[in-house]
């Protein structure tokens, strides 16, 4: 059947053109079967470069388009709508990638325009056996469900509650505020984080469309963008919330202590306990795990104490289950628990903080009472601050945590204005990143402050006549540093949680290599993820300081926002099908779907994808033994096309007019005629 196909290549300004030559493209690929009009322009995702394609679409009648340019992740939507704003089913055109995949890759400019030759060849071959596909719209259901309550998950539930829309708030801790209640202040500014925090948590709590549940765990998600179910399962807090009252009275009289985890280690906390005196929800909860009236039968002081009667010993493990439209993930971080790495004697000596443990140190309501002390109750007059403990270090996280040289500097000042200016403090640091609003200036104010700062990581700490040592080089001056002081502070990094892996797997989001969830596109997509409906806030996605863990959660409400309010969302076609009359019922692809789009009807013994939920990955299409599945828009006469298109492409090859020799030819088995199905 004879197509009528324009070609369109991309200069990408010199991204592309810089190693390839798009004229001497374009005029090949005008000459290849069924090419009708073949152009080459230097930025043709702009306005004129789509008016281009969709003027040719009416004056040709083009029934097939092939675009060559950058990533498809990054423009093929674009080109697509331009398509369909000339009257062209979108599915009508193949975007091919002569950036990333030739001009970027490739040294030689010869060998980049040859090779770009074959990727637009290739793209025509395939494209003239592209079908019509058709997307269709579902409703969104206008609720939405907020996993964590951290400052990224505050932030998005109350942009979102603005609105009028229902938030369904989940919260795994006692209460809310994530890290960021741990703080005593915030960088540059030395605001009090109680102050700029607590107000927001009381907002949480106060306001109706938010639904807050916290001490509870997001357990099963099914469906599909727009409508989503899912199972939240709460812990037994063993207190009624709707009757305490919060007075505290448990918290005095309960006789069994634990270590505090809020406290990171620092301090003690009873089996009745809440993290702190601002917590929301002001409601305590009990460890089920040390308590002896749950685990021995005995005490039960706090239950004969309450005023109210709010203990209930006989609280059970419940679920409940909401239908929303879209998830916002505001799962926050994990620091980095810096024991192995031995050589900075974490664990082993008394005096060797955490940042975390630091900032408990400074906080008011901590276990110092806000006062910088050792363990003996005295003042440091020397601390060294270590920087990228764990980061920037191939052994451990190769990333950047982005926060630890602010929050370096502000334990800087904090050490000279709370045990005195006279304090000797060391940074030990390998470059300073002071990269946001008002940063590079605090830096300034620091080094006025007379902290002295040393270029090179330190090499190990060890302990000497009771101080601790602080063995490195200090590459500025090129020799070695022997420092004795009272006192050491690891700026350890921020990391995935330890759960990141089950977050992942439970909301169907892809990590990245750094562990952290990994957003639809670094520039275009930040809050976005592969899964439609799911979108990402704050420190779950990588390192952010509270700014921009703010700005990213308000990102995520928005995307939330506009789904519900336009009421219905556009399904992609781009899915998986599997013929009935092929499936003998293995159900191989049913245990194989990491979205569970696959379902076995028992009736006709064949698997059946729900199209709403698949994805077209084409995990069941790699591995289906009878060759069933199938991905839409990825059958086997398009990819054997393709791959004829490619024919000859083998490294080093040029073209015979440009000295290169004839071309590999590699057989390739097409597939039968009778195995199609569209």
């Amino acid at each position: 059947m004879s197509r009528k196909i324009g070609v369109y290549v991309c200069h990408c300004g010199s991204n592309i053109a810089g190693k390839v030559d798009c004229e001497g493209v374009a005029e090949f690929a005008g000459g290849l079967k069924d090419v009708v009009v073949s152009r080459d322009y230097q930025f043709m995702c702009s306005d004129p470069g789509q008016e281009m394609i969709i003027r040719d679409i009416r004056q040709y009648g083009l029934d097939r388009v092939v675009v060559a340019s950058c990533s498809p992740r990054l423009h093929e939507k674009t080109f697509q709508q331009a398509c369909a704003r000339a009257g062209l089913n979108p599915y009508l055109m193949q975007h091919c990638c002569i950036r990333e995949h030739c001009s970027w890759t490739t040294a030689d400019p010869l060998e980049a325009t040859a090779k770009a030759r074959h990727i637009v060849e290739a793209a025509v071959e395939r494209v003239a056996d592209h079908q019509k596909l058709y997307s269709r719209e579902v409703e969104v259901l206008p609720d939405v469900m907020v996993v964590g309550a951290g400052i990224a998950g505050i932030q998005a539930s109350l942009d979102i509650a603005k609105s009028g829309h229902k938030v369904h708030l989940v919260e795994k801790s006692p209460s809310i505020g994530g890290h960021m209640a741990q703080f005593d202040k915030t960088f540059p500014t030395l605001d009090c984080a109680a102050c700029i925090s607590t107000p927001k948590m009381v907002a949480v709590s106060q306001e109706p469309n938010i639904n807050l549940m916290t001490w509870s765990e997001v357990e099963e998600v099914t469906g599909f963008v727009g409508n989503y179910t899912v199972t939240v399962k709460h812990k037994p807090r063993y207190v009624n919330e709707d009757i305490c009252t919060g007075c505290g009275a448990c918290l005095e009289k309960c006789p069994t202590k634990a270590i505090s985890e809020f406290n990171e280690g620092l301090g003690h906390r009873k089996a009745i306990y809440r993290n702190s005196p601002q917590a929301v929800p002001n409601t305590p909860v009990i460890d089920g795990t040390i308590c002896k009236k749950i685990t021995k039968d005995k005490c039960g002081v706090c239950q004969k104490i309450c005023p109210t009667g709010a203990i209930d010993y006989d609280m059970k493990e419940t679920r409940e289950v909401f239908h929303v439209g879209s998830i916002v993930l505001a799962t926050g971080y994990d620091t980095m628990d810096p024991t192995p790495m031995r050589e900075y004697g974490f664990g082993r000596y008394d005096e060797v903080y955490t940042a975390l443990q630091f900032e408990r140190l400074n906080n008011a309501v901590g276990p110092t009472e806000g006062k910088i002390v050792m363990k003996n109750g005295e003042k440091p007059e020397s601390v060294a601050i270590i920087h990228c403990v764990g980061s920037r270090d191939r052994n451990y996280h190769e990333y950047c945590s982005r926060t630890c040289c602010m929050y370096a500097l502000k334990y800087d000042h904090l050490i000279k204005d709370k045990v005195g200016h006279d304090t000797k403090v060391y940074n030990f640091y390998i470059d300073m990143r002071c990269f946001g609003k008002g940063y590079e200036e605090f830096y300034r104010r620091v080094q006025e402050e007379g902290v002295t700062f040393i270029r090179g990581r330190p090499a190990e700490i060890v302990q000497e006549d009771g101080k601790l040592v602080v063995v490195g080089e200090d590459t500025l001056l090129g020799m070695n540093v022997r420092l004795p002081v009272d006192m050491v502070v690891l700026c350890t990094a921020m990391e995935p949680r330890a759960d990141m892996t089950e977050v992942a797997r439970v909301f169907g989001v892809a990590q990245g290599q750094d562990g952290f969830l990994l957003e639809e596109h670094p520039k275009l997509g930040p809050v976005s993820t592969a899964t439609d409906g799911v979108f990402l806030a704050g420190a779950c996605q990588g390192p952010k300081d509270i700014p921009d863990a703010v700005s990213h959660a308000s990102g995520g409400a928005a995307q939330a926002l506009a789904l519900a309010a336009k009421g219905t969302v556009s399904i992609s076609p781009t899915t998986s099908w599997i013929n009935p009359d092929i499936c003998v019922g293995c159900r191989v692809c049913v245990g194989l779907c990491a979205y569970s789009a696959i379902e076995f009807d028992e009736r006709r013994n064949v698997a059946v994808i729900n199209e709403a939920m698949c994805k077209g990955c084409g995990s069941c299409a790699g591995y289906c033994p009878s060759g069933a599945a199938r991905i839409k828009h990825f059958n086997e006469t398009q990819i054997f096309n393709e791959i004829d298109g490619l024919l000859g492409m083998v490294p080093g090859w040029l073209p015979p007019e440009q000295g290169g020799a004839q071309p590999v030819e590699i057989p390739v088995q097409r597939p039968v005629k009778e195995a199609r199905h569209e």
